[in-house]
């Protein structure tokens, strides 16, 4: 039996077939995965990512820890509130996990990293983190609830008071805010609007029914894994792990070494101007990875990257290819087109022609 969220009993009320997912008892699907994704993409679904570390950091020297561990670059982070999405990175360059932080206060962080790698995340920030005299406090009283979709904001903002309603609507993208004792966050992995919402773990079943009764579909990891990779998001573990750096997987533009990306910074190729910055055996791995991220690079690891991507994404559109769709009764919001008709496709392009590097 692996390890259970808060919503596990709910998730077997509502029919979900569970599996395991890096531990965890997790619902995969409720009914049609194909009908759950176009939920998501048409109107709007909720997911249960409560298997997701959510790790709070404190201390007078939390940025220079988080400078020391992230490739992206934390001393952006000004106005609290503000999120960055960074790869975690060992001595050698190579990605341990990704991940989203959150600006708190100068003194105060959030960062919420994968399930699967929650234990080894949590011992190398720890053995960081000790040095330096910051606190590092797993938050497991918390649950974490992702709505997603065009009307994900609108009907998620509901679950919150009149204030706290208008709060959440005016949050700006990757901006998050403390309301009625949640931590509401407008992110997600899937290539949609919308929120994660991080409570204590006794409101995500109330929480839940009441976004099922303003008519926010139920969805499983499933449908969650299909929104990612058609929205061009990579995976860990299959489009970067520890023996791979962020140029050789696609994410040049998270980070810090590489130029200051522009609003099209997927589509352009990565600067190596910075990459020499900082001293530590991590920033000597990142300016040694640049070649990796140029046109026409022939090193072993770049072409191995190059061949991994072209297979992933091969299998994956083969998979969502042999698909049919299914009856129209089966598929929420009036459904009848495939998953890859979705005009969010072309981020899927976009990040197919930075692996093609």
């Amino acid at each position: 039996m692996g390890r259970r969220t808060a919503l596990f009993k709910l998730h077997q009320e509502l029919g979900a077939r569970m599996v395991d997912f890096g531990g965890w008892d997790m619902p995969v699907q409720y009914s049609s995965q194909i009908g759950e994704h176009h939920a998501v993409r048409r109107a709007a679904g909720v997911f249960d990512v409560s298997h997701m570390c959510i790790v709070d950091l404190k201390g007078a020297k939390v940025r220079a820890l988080l400078e020391q561990l992230l490739a992206n670059d934390v001393t952006k982070l000004k106005t609290p509130g503000r999120a960055l999405y960074s790869c975690m990175l060992n001595e050698r360059g190579g990605v341990i996990d990704d991940l989203i932080v959150y600006y708190l206060a100068e003194s105060s962080f959030r960062a919420v990293v994968n399930a699967s790698t929650r234990d080894k995340d949590l011992l190398w920030i720890r053995r960081h983190a000790a040095p330096l005299g910051v606190e590092v406090a797993e938050r497991t009283d918390l649950a974490m609830l992702a709505i997603q979709g065009p009307e994900a904001r609108a009907k998620a903002a509901q679950l919150l008071e009149g204030p706290g309603a208008a709060a959440a609507l005016a949050l700006g993208a990757f901006t998050a805010r403390e309301l009625d004792g949640w931590f509401v966050a407008r992110t997600g992995y899937t290539g949609e609007d919308g929120f994660e919402m991080m409570m204590p773990a006794a409101d995500a079943v109330p929480a839940w029914r009441r976004l099922n009764s303003l008519g926010v579909a139920s969805c499983g990891l499933g449908a969650r894994d299909t929104l990612r990779l058609e929205a061009g998001m990579n995976l860990y573990g299959n489009d970067m792990d520890e023996t791979t750096h962020p140029f050789e997987s696609g994410l040049a533009w998270t980070s810090s070494r590489a130029s200051a990306p522009s609003s099209d910074a997927r589509r352009s190729g990565p600067s190596c101007a910075r990459a020499s910055r900082g001293s530590s055996s991590a920033s000597c791995s990142k300016a040694a990875a640049c070649c990796a991220a140029t046109s026409g690079c022939s090193s072993p690891a770049a072409a191995r990257a190059r061949s991994r991507a072209a297979r992933s994404l091969r299998h994956s559109s083969a998979r969502l290819r042999s698909r049919a769709s299914p009856p129209a009764a089966s598929m929420p919001c009036g459904s009848t087109s495939a998953a890859s008709s979705s005009p969010r496709a072309s981020s899927s392009r976009r990040s197919c022609a930075l692996a093609s590097h």
